[in-house]
């Protein structure tokens, strides 16, 4: 595979680290004013994404895969450790370079998280941590359209996609909504529950942030303090216009982002 707008690939092997699919096609060109290490590096970051390189593949030594392409191997490590700098792959003593994960790119959509990574291979789960009633503060009972203080239903989650945290989830619901059991909370997503229901999701008021993580949050979500989270907070609503949910969500930027579609006006 050749990324997109590297016209003239020169220098192209095939490399089939141990653990992977298939054999991949690398190239780079030189006469781009593109760096080499970033022309690789963006190579290898596709095959993850597209999952032609799975968690746990091996890349196999620097040295080997310069002899493949023809490169430095300085160019090739600093295309490694630009990975490793995302999260995408990590060295592991007596193992080699390993990938870890794919980052989630979610689209800016009505859609579950639970859905979402489902639908990109990265094996969803999820943790319940609180599943109660709770009163309802200003802010969400503005947005749940309750007078402050009504008793509503409070949900606090930990998605995991591969085992590892990727976001917290903490959600709000109108009482007698639904019967909603810790159970199913932990085997699959929100929305499935509620359209199960009979609820009809219809559309979504939705606001995107960031933010440093407080050391609650980075130990929650297995980063350091001060580490970047996105946040979104989203009010979802029926087909007759009723709010049904709440939620205020935060992610890790290391394993997260999400995708806007923008449309020139005519």
């Amino acid at each position: 595979m050749y990324a997109s707008g590297y016209a003239r690939p020169v220098a192209t092997q095939e490399a089939h680290p141990p653990g992977a699919a298939e054999p991949l096609h690398l190239g780079v060109d030189r006469t781009s004013p593109v760096p080499l290490y970033f022309q690789l590096a963006q190579q290898l970051e596709a095959a993850i994404e597209q999952g032609r390189l799975a968690p746990g593949s091996l890349l196999g030594n620097e040295i080997e895969l310069a002899g493949r392409l023809g490169l430095s191997r300085p160019t090739v490590r600093q295309a490694i450790q630009s990975l490793v700098d995302k999260g995408l792959l990590v060295r592991r003593r007596g193992v080699g370079t390993q990938v870890v994960h794919s980052k989630v790119r979610r689209p800016l959509e009505l859609s579950s998280l639970y859905d979402d990574l489902q639908a990109a291979g990265q094996r969803p789960a999820t943790e319940v941590l609180r599943h109660t009633t709770a009163p309802a503060p200003a802010e969400v009972a503005a947005a749940l359209e309750v007078p402050e203080g009504t008793e509503v239903v409070l949900l606090e989650r930990l998605r995991l996609a591969h085992g590892e945290p990727v976001a917290y989830l903490r959600n709000h619901l109108p009482a007698g909504l639904l019967e909603l059991r810790s159970a199913e909370l932990a085997e699959t997503g929100l929305y499935r529950l509620l359209r199960a229901a009979g609820i009809t999701l219809h559309s979504a008021r939705q606001s995107v942030g960031a933010r440093a993580a407080t050391a609650e949050e980075g130990e929650r979500l297995g980063e350091p303090a001060g580490a970047p989270l996105l946040t979104m907070e989203r009010t979802t609503f029926d087909d007759t216009g009723r709010p049904v949910e709440f939620g205020a969500h935060t992610y890790r930027a290391s394993r997260y982002a999400f995708e806007f579609q923008l449309l020139v006006r005519p």
